[in-house]
This record gives structure tokens, C-alpha cells and sequence, in this order.
């Protein structure tokens, strides 16, 4: 059985629709301890919501998939990019990625307003920890808005 997740990218950085163009993505620059720990703990094959952070209105819009698990994020290690981390080194790496694939742009999102109003979602971390960029989904969870978002289900399993 897959894991569930939650990752977020504002749409006007990296949205669900690059995404789809790209195919598969390394999902970098994630500098938060726990975002860290939870990518370390994603599988392969595990599944993703994709959320449109800093949006209006901000909402689940669509699902990826972990093909390769946590690895050194490249990113860390360019003295010109924005991710730099000096502290980091190659032997010694702090924060890493993962490599997702599309999956599927839902029918319709699920806002954060419309979450917030789901009992059945009040325990979700989106609505706790709404800050943190990579999180867990429970499997009654990811049921629930798969089923909200998407109707036919199809390749959401």
C-alpha cells in the first residue's frame, strides 16, 4: 500500500501544469527540517496531492507520484542559486529531493476554505501545521478529497 502525502509549490514557481509538461520533476529547494524528514520517509510509488500554495484561493489541484526516493538536492551546493547551502557538502549533504511524477489535474480543486470546512478533514496538518511544504496524508483523508475532487477516481488508487 502507498503512503500519502502533501506538497506544496506556488503556481507561479512550479504549478501542476509544468508538472504535467515535464513529465517528472525533482521536487527541490524544501529548507525545513520536518518537510525534509517526511520526503526522507516517501517511497516509491507512494502518492501525492499537488497544492497551489500563495494562490488565490489556495487548494489541492491535482496528484503526483514518487518514482525515485530522497536524494542529496543539487541545488545545495550552487553558490549562485537560491537554494545555496554553504553549510552543506557533498559527503556531508543537508537537504535532499525527491523525483515526482504527473498523475492527474483534478476536475475540480479543493480550496483551503473548503477544507477547513470538511469535518472529516478538521485533523488533516494542512489545517496545523498549514506552513510546512511537505506533509503526511492519512489514508481516510486522501479518500475523502479524491473523492470530493475527482468522481471517476481514475488512476488515484
Amino acid at each position: 500500500m502507498p503512503n500519502y502525502w502533501l506538497m506544496k509549490s506556488e503556481p507561479d514557481v512550479f504549478s501542476i501544469h509544468h508538472l504535467e509538461k515535464k513529465g517528472v520533476a525533482e521536487w527541490d529547494g524544501v529548507r525545513n527540517y520536518a518537510a525534509r524528514n517526511f520526503m526522507r520517509a516517501m517511497k516509491k510509488g507512494d502518492r501525492v496531492f499537488f497544492y497551489h500554495s500563495n494562490a488565490k484561493p489556495p487548494a489541492i489541484v491535482g496528484v503526483m507520484e514518487v518514482v525515485r526516493e530522497a536524494y542529496p538536492d543539487p541545488t545545495q551546493f550552487d553558490p549562485k542559486g537560491d537554494h545555496y547551502e554553504p553549510a552543506s557538502t557533498p559527503d556531508k549533504p543537508r537537504w535532499d529531493v525527491v523525483d515526482v511524477k504527473f498523475v492527474k489535474t483534478f476536475p475540480k480543486s479543493l480550496s483551503l476554505d473548503e477544507v477547513r470546512g470538511i469535518p472529516a478533514l478538521k485533523g488533516m496538518m494542512l489545517l496545523s501545521r498549514g506552513r510546512l511544504s511537505v506533509q503526511p496524508v492519512s489514508a481516510g483523508e486522501w479518500a475523502d478529497i479524491v473523492r470530493r475532487c475527482d468522481p471517476l477516481k481514475s488512476q488515484l488508487a
